[in-house]
């Protein structure tokens, strides 16, 4: 009995595609490099996908079907999910009681069989498919919302001179509401709005920003941290589509010359997802950006949150204290809350008080006691500070210090037996200390109350299937201080030489990661924990440059650019990525 490799070899001697001599070297190639041999063959371009379809489907006694006009039926695409078809280049097509017939390109992968088996519990045929088709298929079947959003596009746009438009646009605060509010609640209206939030939860973005122009409205998505344009809508569905929102999100529907906040919730695929919503006036109508929040993402614990190995466990045993002040620093957009959230969440027991003041409360979760600032009423940080600890709590978190009141009372908050968890806006975690003290924090209450500061940035983790091996430079390696370390898995090279144990790895592009070639973010971080000699050098107003030497040098403290070449070398993000978002120290 033939094994599959063998199989297919018998297959392409049979059909005389290939010479003997070709196939001993593409073994040979095959044991070195370690892939499937139908993909060799396919990327030493030695037979096109067609002819080695054709060869197979002759062979194996296969159909071979093409997909552009094929009818899916969508109960049976739901059977699979979208990241199966994907791993395994598969996709459903229809199902006879307990046989599930599905379209691959590759019918010797049996550990697709097997795993499709397992889930679905049927028996399972095959016909033949080109990758591309598949690829294709799945993308239409699975991604139906983008096609739907477009046909919406195309109903509700119609021709509208470019002068009525930019009349409408200058005049908004002028125009009639009851048209723009009925308008709203038509179904196309309706439509178009649930799909564009779907599509940007599919595509995993963190922001919609809807930015009216001269001419049209324009629709982006913030994904990994940058935007990307989407859509324009026509001008005249503009009122409308923000009538809707604000509907939705319980703003003011008169108001449009003064920003409004609001918010609303949707659920999908069984995760229910908050969405914050800031509406902003400016020239040509009013500003919209949703922030999506998934409370998924906040009880995975510290420990899956990607933090480097020695992060981790300084934030492990900093979080274990029973009081003092932990800071979290770095700009907007750094991942602060998501880190502060996810130790609450870890922190979160019935036997503990925990209170927030936040402004906005970003996260609802259940067993904390969340505080919304105002502003406007009198009701800052540090009044609601001072309110909250008559309230006996264990912890608290203070959504950010922002003036010397609200340090003053934090730090002296940590030292009365409360664990304080905040924010501040620093380049590095050494300069939270000095920030501080410019606040008018006296030095020996920093020294006697701060556990732990940390700078944090986030940066765009490779796609994990196809992302590139490249060389860098040694003199660019040289630059950056990386030093090559020989390993016991280290290779000789033809004259005896030891070859490089680093790998590098740049953006490809793919239809997983929607070819950016980025999917996802990772936390890069610089922990510096406050000792003895450190206390110190605050009380005696020792120099930034001081405490950041004794941390380096005397602590081993690794700084954000260390942090984010170990990020690096792990094969996790890029190089630019990593320089991008750090500085030379």
């Amino acid at each position: 009995m033939l094994n599959l490799k063998e199989r297919l070899i018998d297959i392409l001697v049979k059909s005389k595609s290939i010479s003997q001599e070709k196939l001993d070297k593409l073994i040979q190639l095959q044991k070195k490099k370690g892939l499937a041999l139908r993909k060799l063959l396919l990327n030493e371009k030695i037979i096109s996908e067609q002819e080695l379809l054709s060869i197979l489907s002759e062979h194996l006694y296969l159909p071979y079907l093409r997909l552009s006009k094929y009818k899916f039926d969508p109960k049976v695409i739901a059977l699979v999910s979208e990241q199966f078809c994907r791993r395994y280049g598969i996709i459903p097509l229809s199902r006879l009681g307990d046989t599930l017939t599905i379209a691959m390109s590759d019918p010797l992968n049996i550990f697709a069989l097997d795993d499709l088996k397992t889930l679905t519990g049927c028996e399972i045929d095959i016909v033949l498919s080109s990758q591309d088709e598949i690829e294709a298929a799945v993308d239409s079947q699975y991604h139906k919302e983008a096609a739907d959003l477009q046909q919406v596009l195309e109903e509700i746009s119609t021709e509208m001179p470019v002068e009525e438009s930019t009349k409408m646009a200058k005049n908004s605060e002028e125009l009639e509401l009851t048209e723009a509010v009925r308008e709203s609640q038509t179904p196309p209206i309706v439509k178009l709005v649930d799909l564009m939030l779907i599509q940007a939860l599919r595509r995993r973005a963190s922001d919609i920003h809807l930015e009216p122009e001269e001419d049209c409205l324009r629709i982006r998505y913030r994904i990994d941290g940058n935007l990307y344009d989407i859509h324009r809508l026509p001008k005249k569905n503009q009122n409308a589509v923000l009538a809707r929102l604000k509907i939705i999100s319980n703003m003011n529907i008169t108001e449009s010359r003064l920003p409004q906040d609001g918010r609303f919730k949707v659920r999908l695929e069984n995760k229910e997802i908050d969405f914050r919503v800031s509406a902003l006036p400016t020239t040509f109508g009013q500003k919209f950006v949703l922030r999506a929040l998934d409370k998924s993402n906040l009880s995975i614990g510290l420990d899956k949150l990607g933090f480097s190995d020695e992060p981790l466990r300084l934030f492990k045993e900093a979080i274990s204290r029973p009081f003092g002040i932990i800071l979290v620093t770095g700009p907007t957009g750094s991942g602060k809350s998501t880190t502060l959230y996810s130790i609450l969440s870890q922190l979160n027991m019935p036997q503990r008080h925990i209170v927030t003041i936040e402004d906005p409360v970003e996260y609802e979760i259940e067993g904390i006691t969340q505080v919304q600032a105002r502003h406007d009423i009198g009701l800052d940080f540090a009044s609601g500070l001072r309110s909250v600890l008559r309230q006996s709590p264990d912890i608290i978190m203070v959504g950010e210090i922002r003036d010397s009141e609200t340090a003053d009372i934090a730090i002296k908050a940590a030292l009365t037996g409360q664990l304080i968890l905040s924010t501040l806006h620093t380049n590095d975690a050494a300069s939270s200390i000095t920030r501080l003290i410019d606040m008018g924090v006296e030095p020996f209450l920093i020294a006697s109350s701060l556990i732990m500061a940390c700078a944090q940035r986030l940066c765009r983790k490779l796609c994990p299937k196809c992302r590139k091996s490249y060389e860098v430079p040694d003199q660019v390696l040289k630059d950056l201080g990386i030093k090559e370390k020989i390993s016991p898995s280290t290779t000789l090279g033809m004259n005896g030489e030891r070859s490089r144990t680093i790998n590098f790895y740049q953006a490809g592009g793919c239809e997983f990661c929607n070819h950016t070639g980025f999917f996802g973010r990772i936390a890069i971080l610089e922990v510096l924990m406050i000792d003895d000699y450190i206390r110190q050098l605050i009380i005696k107003k020792g120099s930034l440059e001081e405490i950041k030497e004794y941390a380096i040098k005397k602590k081993g403290m690794k700084t954000l650019r260390d942090d984010a070449i170990l990020k690096v070398r792990q094969g996790l993000t890029t190089l630019d990525e990593a320089l991008r978002i750090t500085t030379e120290e």
